[in-house]
């Protein structure tokens, strides 16, 4: 149920981005969702890819310090309010989530919905004691 997902520590100068976009592409690597958060000296590129330990090594061997953690996906309604139906069922929960990014994918008017918590296990509790739809990495992965 948890997805591995790449975070990239990247400094905010010109071409940095790129470089580590072009190191996975020449190594092969397809990203699926990608988010980037940044700060006026740095940034976190937050990736999911189809196969994160090829993708570590590719950008540590070009320099980058990378992290693998898991996040949770669970697909939703691309409609206006399938998001904020799930952050209602996590506020009344009391989950508290760290960030979220979200990418559609070709299931026609459903959206995948990437959430990362302190503990995802109670976060994938509360998910599945509520029926919402929990997608496994590998559908992720291969979409």
């Amino acid at each position: 149920m948890k997805i591995s997902q790449l975070s990239i520590f990247l400094e905010n100068k010109e071409g940095r981005l790129w470089n580590a976009l072009d190191a996975l592409a020449n190594g092969g690597v397809n990203i699926r969702a990608l988010s980037l958060a940044d700060t006026s000296d740095f940034g976190i590129l937050r990736i999911i890819v189809h196969d994160p330990e090829k993708a570590k090594k590719i950008l540590e061997k070009n320099d980058f310090i990378v992290k693998i953690i898991d996040v949770v996906g669970v697909e939703l309604d691309d409609t206006p309010g399938g998001l904020a139906n799930v952050l209602k069922l996590l506020n009344e929960n009391n989950i508290n989530l760290e960030y979220i990014y979200a990418f559609t994918h070709e299931k026609t008017e459903k959206a995948i919905l990437l959430l990362q918590s302190k503990d995802l296990d109670i976060l994938i509790n509360v998910l599945e004691n509520n029926n919402v739809n929990i997608v496994p990495s590998k559908e992720v992965y291969n979409l």
